[in-house]
């Protein structure tokens, strides 16, 4: 028996015999003694015939076909079509390295149990690992060895661990989407049979739904028992919800290819870590993956830099003059840090040619790329780049080269898919190659920060000699060239960018420091995505960018106030071409970029907080709550169509017997003046002197403020102040 616990959370294990462990219980926080334990273990065992025959099986954290499981075995695989169906048998179970004898029970504040099983008629062995972190977040990976002298290789079908959750649980969230419109959510109940969203994209995919929580029903931000579950891989894979006879369980894994995964003796397949996560509403699940990624991510180590990226200011027409002026203007705003973006390297006019070939075009930069980053520098700013080392064009004089570097599965190269191919890197001179450039353009221009995309598909992606699936091996290439280029640079900044949304999970985000939301900067539009990525990536981790009036993408008009509000609770960064701004523009998105740099100590610490998600005539919310209490930021967006005139608001959070004074940064009009409520109308100025009035922190999360909701999509921005001492 095994007990993990912490922050109001409890794993507890069961392991009989021979068997694989049992998720007995993964929920709120349990208190029972050793004694309890073993006897609640016992509550569960059904005899069968005579203990002989028609023995029940409990499915655990690898349900197996041998025993009599009906569903999705955790391992499928097969040598040659036999030794298809192991019969593992537990060798050792240990909890932080200690192996533990027969009939232990241990109980210990989080923790890692390790086990090691093998079938040694079939040749298999395995290691699985369970790790409850000290944050509540739970994951389990499993490493499948070939122990057999045959000939023939082990061929590993699919890896799929079962993280069992109770069945009141009875609704499922996930999402879809496409490019530029990414994290839809769709709501519906768990129904007999399995629920399955598959990616066969060979990257996360915009339409990948990222997270899947199962809940009680009507759960909602803040209410609810919430499983919150993701697969950490970028490449294929699958999320599933299985539900057969009194067992619910989140299945997940890498999505193998045919053939893709075949081991030699002693040769090993390591699955992606699964991770789940309990919480009492969708923000206290959330939270254990925003503390998991604050843990690594190098975006924790020091404030955010304000960002200008140049892509929507010039696209593809770029010169020193154009870039330098460009700049110059960013600085005078605040911007820390300028990116150049894609344009910049050779024969690149549009994005039919010149992926490969990563030196600057001197066409556009006859002296090379460095008095641009000699002038950025010398404006106080940091220089990054953007690149795309994944990919290729036909039309590169690296394709040229190189054409058998081009993934493919047969005789002709995959469809185009933006006029691109992919490069492989598990080819070790390409890899080595593009190593090579990466490091020279970071080590020769200074560059501090890659905005690194990945604009198609793996479509048909093969290796080139022989037609086997890439998709595998081109993923963990990929983590390799990322794991070694940051070893040589180890203050370099990464962004995950793929045509937006579409690389985003916990196997990139180890190696990243934060996504691109979405190739749509639309603010309505973004507000949604913020919140639903959100589930996943901690607001500081979230390129949210100030562009043009006019969408690029939707063709909506927003005024500055409104683009500023959404981008605020992220990381703020600016796309847009500021040379047009008017003077009183200027002041406005300067003084924006004023309050994130007083307030993004909080936006990256903070606790993220919602409401309003699933009642379409509500404010939309969205906020982070110092873990003290101390302080609070919200972002609230009037519904797009309401029949009420008004709604009260909660601001979630807070704590109770504290009071807190009200400032906020508020849009022209909510609606007619006289309307407006008198709270709204006393409040100061973000960081304002000026009296403004303050409220009980429990009146505030408890009963809300009334806002006028009369005119749609309007945001607005408050800060809660603790005044009481």
């Amino acid at each position: 028996m095994i007990h993990l616990t912490t922050d109001n959370v409890s794993v507890l294990l069961t392991q009989t015999a021979g068997a694989l462990p049992v998720i007995a219980h993964w929920g709120p926080r349990i208190n029972a003694s050793d004694r309890d334990l073993i006897e609640y273990a016992g509550t569960s065992v059904r005899t069968g015939m005579d203990g002989l025959s028609d023995v029940p099986y409990e499915p655990g954290i690898l349900p197996e076909h041998s025993h009599g499981w009906g569903g999705l075995p955790g391992i499928r695989a097969h040598r040659a079509g036999a030794a298809w169906s192991p019969r593992l048998d537990v060798v050792s179970v240990a909890v932080d390295g200690e192996t533990l004898a027969e009939g232990a029970v241990v109980q210990r504040e989080s923790g890692f149990v390790s086990i090691h099983a093998n079938d040694e008629w079939a040749g298999i062995g395995i290691d699985l690992e369970i790790d409850l972190s000290s944050s509540g977040l739970l994951r389990t990976r499993v490493s499948v060895r070939n122990d057999s002298d045959a000939h023939e290789h082990l061929e590993i079908v699919g890896v799929n661990p079962a993280l069992r959750v109770p069945t009141d649980a009875r609704e499922i969230l996930d999402f879809s989407g496409r490019w530029a419109t990414e994290k839809i959510p769709q709501r519906h109940p768990v129904v007999f049979g399995t629920h399955t969203r598959e990616s066969r994209r060979g990257r996360t995919g915009l339409d990948a739904t990222t997270v899947v929580a199962i809940g009680t029903p009507g759960f909602d931000a803040s209410a609810g028992c919430v499983w919150l579950c993701h697969v950490g891989i970028g490449g294929n894979h699958e999320h599933a919800v299985e539900r057969s006879d009194g067992h619910l369980a989140f299945r997940g894994g890498e999505l193998l290819l045919p053939g893709e995964v075949r081991l030699a003796r002693g040769e090993r397949y390591a699955s992606p870590w699964v991770y789940g996560s309990f919480g009492v509403g969708l923000d206290a699940a959330a939270a254990r993956y925003h503390g998991f990624l604050r843990e690594r991510s190098r975006s924790s180590r020091r404030p955010r830099p304000v960002t200008l990226n140049v892509w929507e200011a010039v696209y593809f027409d770029q010169d020193f003059d154009t870039l330098a002026e460009l700049a110059t203007r960013a600085a005078s705003l605040g911007v820390e840090r300028f990116v150049l973006d894609d344009g910049w390297f050779l024969g690149r006019r549009d994005d039919t040619a010149g992926l490969g070939d990563w030196i600057p075009d001197p066409a556009s930069w006859p002296d090379g790329l460095a008095p641009l980053a000699e002038h950025v520098r010398g404006l106080g700013m940091e220089f990054g780049l953007w690149v795309e080392p994944e990919m290729i064009n036909e039309d590169s004089d690296l394709a040229r080269a190189h054409p058998d570097w081009i993934l493919k599965a047969g005789a002709e190269l995959p469809p185009r898919f933006r006029y691109q191919q992919v490069l492989d890197l598990s080819n070790p001179d390409a890899f080595k190659h593009i190593l090579g450039v990466l490091d020279g353009l970071v080590t020769d221009h200074g560059v501090t920060y890659l905005k690194w995309d990945h604009n198609r598909d793996l479509i048909d992606a093969g290796h080139p000699v022989t037609g086997a699936p890439a998709v595998h091996d081109q993923t963990l290439a990929v983590y390799e060239l990322i794991d070694e280029l940051r070893q040589r640079h180890p203050e370099l900044e990464i962004e995950s960018c793929a045509s937006g949304g579409g690389r985003v999970d916990l196997g990139i985000l180890e190696r990243t420091d934060r996504v691109h939301t979405s190739d749509n900067h639309d603010p309505l539009d973004r507000s949604r995505m913020l919140r639903w990525t959100g589930l996943l990536v901690p607001p500081e981790m979230l390129g949210s960018h100030v562009a043009s009036a006019v969408s690029s993408v939707t063709g909506r008009t927003s005024d500055l106030h409104t683009r500023c509000a959404i981008a605020f609770l992220g990381h703020f960064g600016i796309e847009w071409d500021i040379r047009e701004l008017e003077d009183a523009e200027a002041v406005i998105l300067s003084r924006w970029i004023s309050a994130y740099q007083e307030h993004r100590e909080l936006i990256s610490t903070g606790r993220v907080v919602a409401d309003g998600d699933f009642d379409p005539d509500a404010p939309a919310l969205r906020g982070v709550v110092a873990a003290d209490g101390s302080e609070a930021i919200y972002t609230i967006v009037t519904p797009a169509l309401s029949a009420d005139s008004r709604r009260r608001v909660r601001l979630p959070g807070l704590l109770a017997e504290a009071r807190y004074r009200v400032e906020s940064a508020r849009p022209d009009s909510l609606g007619p003046w006289w309307l407006s409520p008198y709270w709204l109308d006393q409040t100061a100025g973000l960081d304002s002197d000026a009296e403004a009035p303050s409220y009980s922190g429990s009146l505030l999360r408890e009963a809300g403020l009334d806002l006028l909701t009369f005119q749609p999509d309007r945001a607005l921005v408050l800060r809660l102040v603790r005044v009481d001492g």
